[in-house]
């Protein structure tokens, strides 16, 4: 499992990144975006796929009228708890 940190907007998301035995494929999470993840065949098209999540994600909640949620999650802090 690894952690990345997304830029967006000035705010920086942490993005959980795994491998699902279930899926057969690389996950790439971001824990402060609800239900905002993506699938790729390696660490790095997840990424990049979450990227474009992100962005998707930011767009349709700012078009809603939707509060942007700051970034929250860090994971030392996680870990430690």
């Amino acid at each position: 499992m690894g952690v990345k940190v997304h830029t967006r907007d000035g705010d920086r998301y942490a993005v959980i990144v795994f491998w699902s035995e279930e899926d057969r494929a690389w996950v790439a999470d971001v824990p402060d975006l609800k239900s905002c993840a993506a699938f790729g065949s390696t660490r790095e098209g997840a990424v990049a796929e979450v990227s474009i999540a992100i962005d998707a994600w930011l767009a349709v909640a700012r078009d809603a009228g939707l509060d942007i949620p700051k970034p929250q999650f860090q994971p030392h802090r996680e870990a430690a708890e």
